[in-house]
């Protein structure tokens, strides 16, 4: 059973039960990742007046969302976890909770929200809005899970309003699978805040620091980074290799080495990347992680910072090629030294105008309003054809 978070003050509440709009049901895996990336979308919602409750698993940024007049309703969720019970036990809070709340619209992120959250809300007949944030290991890596995820996505989707897409590739492989065909819809990405995210001003040429933001996981492409800034370190000692995020996996004690010997400044987790970012001259994503669309590489060129990433869906979209930034094969170290050292051999005017022309595609193709807009025309969408089906009846 899910329990409701208090509100900490009656002024909150008083906050929160003003609105008498109409009822929507966010579903997420993170809380913080709502927070970083849909806030905005949130911000919407409230301000015209929806009574809006968060299903993700708790986090101390939840009273960002309580503050806002949110109800937060703390559910875990195993992202990566494998276990049919954890799993049968998400679907029933999610089934129990609309069945006896009926919101008018459920907005859903990732993979398992998506699944069981659209399951859920197909055997209530609730209209709900689909967000593919990535493909994740069990998709795209062929096998029995994945053949068993794709079922479960084409059962849980068949009924959904839209699927939104956050690139080509992710959206072909559905339409090539038949899943939700008529229902997908294309975002860049998350967007990022162009307010939040500003151009920065680019730091001298001193040291040459590059930054590796991201969780701590061998898809990330970390064992790359590790591997190129040992290179590079001992042939340019004006160097600087950071590295800044949570451990998800058994790197701790390499990167409390690195960090030791000066290899690598590890951060750890960090509250707010434009710190990092202010003090470094370019972002390395070596990422082979089946994403969606890289925000780290979209606050990174919001800020006026060059990248270098991996030639694949989800991060590819965000370069273009020698102007704002590298593409690298993937998995290919050698590939990745190649083109740092090609970044170090340029002019500091040159780097400096990388970062200037990553920050205007971002202003052009990536801008976080452009999401929060086609939500806001779904939603409407959804709303006018329920009042249709409600005047028929």
């Amino acid at each position: 059973m899910f329990e409701e978070i208090d509100y900490p003050s009656d002024s909150l509440k008083l906050v929160a039960n003003k609105g008498a709009g109409l009822k929507i049901v966010i579903l997420a895996n993170s809380l913080l990742g709502l927070y970083n990336f849909r806030f905005e979308l949130v911000q919407r919602l409230k301000r015209d007046k929806y009574q809006i409750t968060i299903f993700a698993p708790d986090d101390e940024i939840s009273f960002q969302f309580i503050q806002l007049g949110c109800r937060f309703i703390p559910v875990p969720v195993s992202r990566r976890g494998t276990n049919p019970y954890q799993d049968f036990n998400l679907f029933q809070t999610y089934f129990r909770f609309l069945k006896s709340n009926r919101p008018s619209i459920v907005l859903s992120y990732t993979i398992k929200p998506n699944i069981y959250g659209g399951l859920a809300c197909k055997l209530l007949n609730i209209p709900y809005i689909v967000n593919i944030t990535g493909l994740g290991t069990a998709v795209e890596n062929k096998g029995a899970l994945q053949v068993f995820t794709l079922l479960l996505y084409r059962i849980a989707l068949s009924k959904a309003q839209r699927v939104f897409f956050q690139n080509t590739e992710n959206k072909a492989f559905f339409e090539k699978k038949r899943i939700a065909l008529g229902k997908h819809g294309l975002l860049p990405g998350s967007g990022v805040n162009l307010t939040k995210f500003q151009p920065m001003e680019y730091p001298s040429d001193d040291t040459i620091e590059f930054v590796f933001i991201s969780r701590i996981m061998k898809e990330k492409g970390i064992d790359h980074y590790l591997e190129m800034a040992q290179v590079i370190k001992a042939k340019y000692p004006n160097t600087r290799f950071h590295i800044c995020g949570d451990c998800e996996e058994s790197y701790e004690e390499t990167l409390q080495k690195l960090h030791q010997d000066g290899t690598v400044i590890y951060h750890g987790r960090i509250d707010d990347v434009r710190e990092v970012l202010n003090i470094t001259h370019c972002t390395i994503h070596p990422s082979y992680y089946p994403e969606g669309l890289s925000n780290v590489l979209l606050e990174s060129s919001a800020c006026g910072r060059p990248i270098i990433t991996t030639n694949r869906s989800g991060c590819r979209e965000v370069v273009d090629e020698g102007k704002n930034g590298f593409l690298v094969k993937i998995k290919d170290t050698e590939d990745l030294i190649a083109k740092v050292e090609a970044f170090i051999a340029l002019p500091y005017e040159k780097k400096k105008q990388m970062g200037i022309a990553g920050r205007e595609k971002v202003e052009r193709e990536f801008d976080r309003e452009i999401v929060v807009d086609a939500y806001m025309r779904e939603i409407e969408n959804i709303l006018e054809e329920s009042e249709k089906k409600d005047k028929k009846k």
